[in-house]
């Protein structure tokens, strides 16, 4: 994940606008947009503000490596998502666990509580993927889908 998608995630938790970030962090909102989307990198001073007013620390903004690193349960999810879905349901469940992540950011919940979160938030996923294939899927590919005994 770059600086700029972890800054995007993080300020979109918080429920922040650009405007409201950049007021916030007294910055520029043309400079909160750069660094967003145009993989910008702010000087030291204001990459401080950022992480101030998003309560996160300025290596969680910086530190890609952080983004990589996936629990043992997070890697099962992933595995089950594309055996259940292919690749585009294992990218979708990717992009739940990094929007997911967004949300603790500089939270204090215990990892016990943390898990049980991913552990409903797993439910949900595959609950609702299954039952959007019910529902969209046509009946021949459904059968055709369906494990022979």
């Amino acid at each position: 994940m770059t600086f700029g998608e972890r800054l995007k995630g993080v300020r979109i938790a918080m429920n922040l606008s650009q405007k409201e970030l950049a007021t916030k962090a007294e910055i520029a909102e043309r400079s909160i947009h750069n660094y967003e989307q145009l993989g910008m990198h702010p000087q030291a001073p204001a990459l401080k503000r950022l992480a101030e007013v998003l309560n996160v620390t300025v290596s969680y903004l910086l530190d890609d490596e952080s983004s990589k690193q996936i629990s043992a349960d997070q890697e099962k999810f992933l595995e089950n998502a594309k055996k259940s879905f292919g690749y585009k349901g294992k990218r979708e469940a990717q992009d739940v666990i990094e929007r997911a992540t967004a949300l603790f950011a500089g939270g204090e919940l215990e990892e016990q509580e943390k898990e049980i979160f991913f552990q409903s938030l797993t439910e949900a996923y595959f609950e609702t993927k299954t039952k959007a294939r019910e529902k969209f899927s046509s009946k021949k590919r459904l059968a055709a889908s369906k494990p022979r005994e």
